[in-house]
This record gives structure tokens, sequence and C-alpha cells, in this order.
């Protein structure tokens, strides 16, 4: 059930029974497996509980070192659970750098638990805060304050540290599913790490909606915070790029995707107006609706997989590309060529979320792991690369819990 493998005279030898490691071990923790979303502010995070051997481990995913995407993700252990000789289970914090000690873990309810050190004097350095923010430092960003020339980009870095190393492993998480998927998506949904300009590399979820593909934060920043939607692709609206040396001109680009924005617009407009028209004759006919809101949404997700399949059937197996001059990229090895382009939305907003707006853009879908976004607005470009690693109990029992899942962390980011 929870492969583990053990054999029996190794847990003779501890002096621990199955019966002990299943009870009060695996079944007792079997809430906690999975993925999580830590509750560190606009930062948030990844964590993943798997059973390894006779402990349950619980991990956080960190991305690669800024601007390599395709990078493998970097992991550290913040806390393990054990048996002891005593036969009882045995809460370890291992944060910090003196290894073990002691720790605690609450499960709030089926979707949440928190962690507590016991110990957090063991997190402290004989050299101090400077000594653990420069520690710190190499591990988050793989290089000192000193190669960081860039002003804002120092004040960013400080300010994480600052408020991340506060919370000395005391933190509260709540359960996150990866998206399920469907034969009609447009390459398989999951979990993401993309470049954020001064913020570094933060980890995106790709799900597929219908006729909407979406890309929530699991990491964030005090600009837009994990929870919220960064980025938002219209698959009934596909862009035909111009040739290779009009798409270097930024005006040329620009153009085409207005035009698409002001077309959406109409539709938009054009889509309530029906909805006005309907439900006033619905009014006038005393009578409840003809069909259920399920009904129609299914009929929009047809509508929308078949204006997908048309798309994908008439684009060439790939196309040449290349970033419009004047935009900014943190990586310069993105591909040079892309299957398909569609229009879509990008969030933006100020420190501390303050105005928030959905400005227009290209998602760039270069192949199966990896796709890009050209912030308009911004005159910036982001690319994406899949993170390929096994997360085991992680699947959403159903679409709706999917989506519910999603809402909420969205609500608590905001």
């Amino acid at each position: 059930e929870y492969g583990v493998c053990e054999n029996l005279r190794k847990l003779e030898i501890t002096g621990v029974s199955c019966r002990d490691v299943y009870a009060k071990l695996l079944h007792r923790y079997r809430h906690i497996l999975g993925l999580w979303q830590p509750d560190i502010g606009p930062y948030g995070g990844l964590l993943n509980v798997v059973v390894d051997g006779l402990f349950i481990i619980g991990w956080m995913y960190l991305p690669p070192h800024d601007p390599h995407v395709d990078d493998p993700m970097r992991f550290k252990p913040l806390f393990r659970i054990h048996l002891m000789e005593r036969k009882c289970a045995t809460v370890e914090c291992m944060y910090g750098h003196k290894g073990p000690h002691n720790g605690h873990i609450q499960i709030v309810k089926k979707d949440e638990f928190s962690t507590k050190c016991n110990q957090t004097d063991h997190h402290r350095m004989s050299g101090g805060r400077q000594e653990e923010f420069r520690t710190w430092l190499r591990e988050e960003w793989g290089r000192t304050l000193e190669d960081i020339f860039h002003e804002h980009m120092q004040e960013l870095i400080l300010m994480k540290f600052i408020y991340t190393s506060q919370y000395d492993n005391c933190l509260t998480y709540r359960r996150i599913y990866l998206p399920p998927s469907s034969p009609d998506d447009l390459i398989k949904p999951g979990l993401f790490k993309g470049t954020y300009g001064s913020h570094g590399l933060e980890i995106v979820m790709l799900s597929f909606h219908g006729k909407k593909a979406k890309g929530t934060k699991i990491t964030g920043d005090p600009n837009i915070p994990a929870g919220q939607q960064t980025v938002e692709i219209d698959l009934a609206h596909p862009l035909q790029l111009p040739d290779i040396e009009n798409l270097r001109d930024f005006s040329e680009l620009s153009r085409i995707v207005l035009e698409v924005q002001e077309q959406v617009r109409r539709e938009e407009q054009e889509e309530e107006h029906r909805q006005e028209e309907e439900d006033r004759s619905q009014q006038a006919a005393s009578q409840p609706a003809a069909k259920p809101l399920g009904g129609e949404g299914a009929e929009g997700e047809e509508t929308a997989a078949g204006a997908e399949g048309t798309t994908q059937d008439k684009a060439p197996a790939s196309q040449p590309f290349v970033l419009p001059m004047g935009v900014i990229s943190r990586n310069e090895d993105y591909p040079r060529t892309c299957r398909i382009c569609f229009y879509g939305t990008g969030l933006i907003a100020g420190h501390g979320f303050t105005s928030p707006e959905r400005t227009p853009g290209v998602f760039v879908l270069f192949d199966d792991d990896r796709f890009g976004f050209i912030w308009l607005e911004l005159k910036s470009f982001s690319l994406y690369s899949r993170i390929k690693v096994s997360f085991q109990n992680a699947e959403a029992p159903s679409r709706e819990a999917f989506d519910e899942m999603l809402k909420n962390i969205q609500s608590l980011a905001t």
C-alpha cells in the first residue's frame, strides 16, 4: 500500500514490528502524503511528502538557479517522521545546517497540516544573520550579493530572505493536486518552471479548461503572489505569426495581438448581449431555463476542442520563431522554432499586488515540454520548462476537486 519493502529482519533489529510501522507511522500520517503549498505570504512553495523506507519525509522542491529553466529541480528536506525504539512516531525538523532536531506536526484537517520546530536555535549560525543570509543566497540563487549588480534585484532578494526566514519552519500547508489531463489537451498539463525577470524562476501549474488554458502560480513574488493566475491562454484564438523578418518588428506583432484582443472583446460583448436577450425571453415566458448551466458549458467545451483541433490540423509541424527586437528575455537560449501560438493575457500588478490588470500577450508552444509567453505591455518574455518529477499521491480525486482547489488557493492569495 505504501511501497515499503524493508525486510522483517531489519525491522527486528530495530525492535519495531510491521504492525507498529503501519499503525503508528504510515496509517497515522497518511493524510499528509502528496503535494502541498506552504503559506509563506506571496512566495508560496512546493512541498512533496513521501514514504522513503521507514521514514516519511517532507521535501521542499526549489526551481533551478535563474535563468536555467531546463536544469532539474533542487530539493531539500524540511522534516521527517520515523519510529524510535520506544515505538512511537518521532517528528524531526530538518531545517538549518545542524542536523535533525525536535519538531512537531499537527494535522489540522484532511487537506491542511502545520509544522513547528521546537528547537529554533538549531537554525542559527555562529556568524549571525549575515552568515545566514550569505548561505541562503548561495543556496537560493547560486551566487553572492556582489554578483548581483541590479539594485532592484538586490532589494527583492533581501526582502524575500527577511520575510521567509522569520517562519523558522513553523508553517501551515494546504493540499494541491496535479491537473487532470484529457486527450484533447494541447499538451500534457502539469508543473513548469518559468522565468520572471528580477524575481528569478517560479513554479507554475498549467491546466486546461475547455477553450481556456490557465497558468497558476505555485510559487510567487510580491507583485503577483502564489495562487494567482499568471497567464490565461485563449485556445479559440490562434495567432498567425508574420514571417521571420517581420516578426523581429515589435510593432507588427503588437498590431496582430491588439487586433485579436479587439475581436475577443467584441465576441464577449455579443455573448453578453445574447445572454441578456435569452434571459428576457425566459422571464417573459415565465419558464425556467431550457438548458442547465452544465449542458451549456459542455457544449462550449466541445466547440473549443473542435476549434483547437482544426487549428492544429492546419498548423505546420513547426515554424521559425524569434523574439521581436526590444523584447527582454532572461534566457537567450530559447527554441528557434515553435508549433503554434495563441492569444492570451498575462496578469501584472504593482508591489503588494496593487492595481492588478490582465494585459495582452502571446502564448508560444515550442514542444511538449516547453512554452513561452510574450508580455506585450512589459516587452518581456517568459520561458517555461516542464518539471519532470513523478509526484506520488498527487492526483485529484475529480475534476471538481481540482477546480475547487484552484479556487481556494487563488482566494487565499487575494
